[in-house]
């Protein structure tokens, strides 16, 4: 018997007995669920797939209920959108997993840590390679420079220390770097678009080989005399080797990107001159213009710029200095400007900051290389006036205290009446900050619009500009930054001009959503902190020139891990992060439906893994109780090898008597996998293999995984548990 219905607006025919969520499925209208499966008889535990019936006061499950004729169904409405997002919020309140590694989330450039770590581990550095060069164009580089911000959250300093990744990532491209044949990324098809990058520093070369992955062609002008942008001008060579830079840049040269140097925006060439030549341009010209300090008689003291100095340097002019230096600011450009002046001759050094050593912005690492080489640091201190005398330059400063917190929240520095001092120094090196050079655009004509800090105004998922085709990223957006945000910004503005060049909607990389663990350390569950320090290990020691001897030369001061440390530091990776991402039912979701789980957040899961079976992980802590496993193994295998255990919110899922599940009676078929919606149940995968597969088969890794293992185990080639 035929029952005529509508489904969202779709006149359909169903056969007697058929659920709602047979014939919207069968007329390719989608209806999410987390508990539903063609071999399963309707469980309705997950409300996912409720549907509104006209007529009807509340919300049905669609894999329940039977369709019935004139019924009128809408799928999709905005009571069904609320419904299902509570839902979703409510799964996700006690969830207790980390989507991705939290180093990975905290990665600007998005690099997969856990997976070119693990595959260094397991000595597969052709594939560690291959994974981090086709995601970012700089890994020696930034193995070098970057501040970690990917170590200030690996899981290990809840108990001992990060993970040196940068120093691992810098290891993989030094190896590759060696080759005679370094590894370069493949390009797609031609697709006869043309697009100008304005700047050949980190934005605007990242941006330039995504774009060239895509198959566009790409022109980069610059006008310096070599590409790199603050790479090369600003970052002193016993930090980031000019031969390394080089080696990376012409990688994105083989890619077929043109480069071309002593172009300058404003002088050969106009904006609007590339707007009429090009399919879409991406500005990418930085914040290479220094600050003042604003003090009395700062310009006619002559102090040097920390930008310039350091342009100067790495440019091969000579810079006289003298023998007492003094440099004002607390930021990298601080750093490095002072280590660049001993380097230069000068017999002192001294970095004037106004407030304390925890307050400086320069990292960490950075400011202890300095004092080991013999950099002074006068703290709380500022200049507030500068002259030139017959004796020479003569720097007026007050003592300084930290009153009420500033707009960023760090204490403003407060003078002390009555402490001023004197200094005399040969030279003072002004390192304050950085703003954005805009002299060069023709405003007028582009309609350009700028932000109240002097940057240009981008939208901030699509960096599109106010002028249509027209895009910018980097430090000229977001102001003075770190190259890795820089390269993060390339990255994401590619990925919009390629969506513009092919006339779709532009709407950037999109938000994606990522459950953590913890957002802070000490949230961390006790159990997790238990097995952090039950694997505790010392991480290993960057080799360094001695600082009594680097400091008389630009010769690379970390010199780099041996293959045994590297070997050694890789195996410290506990490869956080869920190797069923890709294909979790929950994830999609919680995208799809924007959760928010700390709406309705409450009391979390224990955290639990049973590894006892050979090929199948047990998570008990991503378990949302839809109970498919349990059915799967009882009504289709009759083997009932799991059971739900316990009652009310500490229920959970495992082998019955609470048994370790090689004890069970599973017999290795490996259906319950590929139905567990939250990789709660998953196949015990590396995040190597997981990787692997992602290169070579796309991004839905879990599925190759899983039917590579299904064909070795029809072939008895992994040994299934026995009954016990």
């Amino acid at each position: 018997m035929s029952i005529k219905l509508k489904i969202d607006g779709h006149d359909l025919i169903a056969q007697e007995g058929e659920t709602i969520l047979t014939v919207a499925k069968r007329a390719g209208i989608e209806i999410p669920t987390l508990c539903h499966h063609e071999e399963l008889k309707p469980f309705s535990s997950c409300f996912i797939c409720v549907v509104e019936v006209e007529g009807m006061k509340r919300l049905l499950p669609s894999c329940s209920t039977v369709a019935a004729d004139g019924m009128i169904i809408s799928t999709n409405s905005e009571r069904v959108r609320c419904s299902r997002k509570v839902c979703v919020e409510l799964l996700l309140s006690d969830h207790v997993g980390d989507c991705r590694g939290p180093c990975q989330v905290n990665c600007p450039a998005g690099i997969d840590i856990p997976g070119f770590i693990s595959l260094l581990a397991r000595k597969n550095e052709e594939d560690a390679i291959r994974l981090i060069k086709d995601a970012l164009p700089f890994p020696a580089s930034l193995g070098r420079i970057c501040p970690r911000p990917c170590e200030q959250q690996c899981k290990r300093i809840c108990t001992d220390e990060a993970v040196s990744i940068c120093f691992l990532k810098r290891y993989i491209a030094d190896v590759d770097l060696k080759r005679s044949e370094p590894y370069v990324p493949s390009t797609g098809g031609s697709t006869g678009k043309k697009v100008a990058v304005v700047g050949a520093g980190p934005a605007g070369l990242t941006a330039a080989f995504y774009l060239r992955k895509c198959g566009h062609d790409v022109v980069v002008f610059d006008n310096h005399a070599e590409p790199g942008g603050m790479l090369r001008y600003g970052i002193p060579a016993y930090r980031l080797p000019r031969d390394i830079l080089a080696k990376e840049i012409d990688i994105i040269r083989k890619m077929g990107v043109s480069i071309q140097c002593k172009k300058s925006l404003g002088r050969n060439f106009t904006l609007k001159s590339l707007a009429d030549e090009y399919d879409a341009v991406f500005l990418a010209i930085g914040a290479q213009q220094a600050s003042d300090m604003r003090v009395e008689g700062e310009k006619e003291g002559g102090t040097i710029p920390g930008i310039a100095f350091l342009d100067d340097v790495a440019c091969g002019k000579k810079v006289w200095i003298g023998d007492d230096v003094v440099i004002v600011g607390g930021g990298n450009t601080a750093i490095d400007a002072a280590r660049t002046s001993l380097r230069l001759g000068a017999k002192k050094v001294t970095i004037l900051y106004r407030r304390t050593r925890k307050e400086m912005p320069a990292n960490d690492f950075e400011i202890e290389a300095a004092l080991h080489e013999g950099v002074k640091m006068e703290f709380l201190a500022a200049p507030v006036g500068l002259a030139r005398t017959a004796d020479g330059i003569k720097l007026t400063c007050l003592r300084m205290e930290l009153g009420a917190p500033d707009a960023s929240g760090r204490r403003s520095p407060v003078s002390i009446k009555g402490s001023e001092f004197i200094l005399k120094p040969s030279a003072v090196i002004s390192a304050i900050g950085q703003s954005v050079d805009t002299a060069c655009m023709d405003f007028e004509d582009n309609h350009l619009k700028l932000t109240k800090w002097n940057t240009l105004n981008v939208n901030p998922d699509t960096f599109e500009t106010s002028q249509k085709g027209i895009f910018a990223g980097g430090d000229c957006s977001s102001g003075a930054d770190i190259a890795v945000t820089a390269i993060a910004s390339g990255r994401k503005a590619a990925t919009a001009i390629d969506q513009y060049l092919k006339d779709e909607k532009v709407t950037g990389e999109g938000k994606h959503y990522l459950h953590l663990m913890s957002e802070k350390s000490e949230d961390v569950p006790e159990e997790v902190l238990q097995m952090l320090r039950e694997k505790a290990d010392a991480k290993q020691i960057m080799p360094e020139l001695d600082p009594s001897m680097r400091k008389k030369n630009f010769e690379e001061v970390e010199t780099g891990f041996t293959y045994e440390q590297a070997a050694r530091e890789a195996e410290r990776c506990l490869s956080c992060g869920c190797r069923s991402y890709s294909s979790c039912t929950l994830h999609e979701l919680a995208v799809k439906y924007e959760a928010n789980p700390e709406r309705l957040a409450g009391k979390k899961r224990s955290f639990f893994i049973d590894e006892s079976h050979p090929q199948i992980r047990y998570e008990g802590h991503k378990c949302i109780m839809c109970g498919s496993c349990i059915r799967i193994c009882s009504e289709v295998k009759g083997l009932d090898a799991l059971g739900f255990i316990g009652r009310g919110f500490s229920a959970t899922v495992g082998p019955m008597m609470e048994k370790p599940w090689a004890k069970s009676t599973c017999d290795g078929c490996l259906k319950c996998v590929p139905l567990c919606p939250t990789g709660a149940i998953s196949l015990k995968v590396t995040a190597a293999e997981e990787s692997i597969a992602r290169m070579q088969k796309g991004l839905d890794a879990s599925k190759v995984i899983l039917e590579d293992k299904r064909e070795e185990s029809k072939k008895g080639e992994l040994g299934h548990v026995k009954n016990v």
